[in-house]
């Protein structure tokens, strides 16, 4: 993947996660699948407040939608598997450009550089 490409990939995913609500769907459906409906309730949201949720969430590329084999009629709304790995990604580079400048920082602090 492109580095542009997962830059934009990680800017999707860090506005999709920049509500505290879709965090925190986002914990829920880290334990198990849920129903719109059943989100909702545990979120406190109206339906449609949580509709826009999932779709910022689905636009981020972290959950994905599904029916269950007894009732076309309802979605099941699941954490998408690797989802986060661009993020992931972006968070190891990110940490290594950080320690590596605070150590030439501490170098240049202590007189050794």
């Amino acid at each position: 993947m492109s580095a542009e490409r997962s830059s934009e990939a990680v800017d999707r995913l860090f506005a999709a996660l920049a509500d505290p609500k879709r965090r925190r769907a986002v914990e829920l459906l880290g334990a198990r699948p849920y129903s719109a409906g059943e989100l909702a309730d545990a979120l406190g949201l109206a339906p449609p407040a949580m509709s826009r949720h999932l779709r910022a969430l689905k636009e981020g590329g972290l959950v994905e939608d599904g029916h269950p084999m007894f009732d076309a009629r309802v979605r099941i709304y699941r954490l998408k598997d690797g989802a986060t790995g661009e993020l992931k990604q972006w968070l190891a580079e990110t940490e290594a450009l950080w320690s590596d400048q605070l150590a030439s920082f501490k170098r240049h602090v202590e007189g050794g550089a």
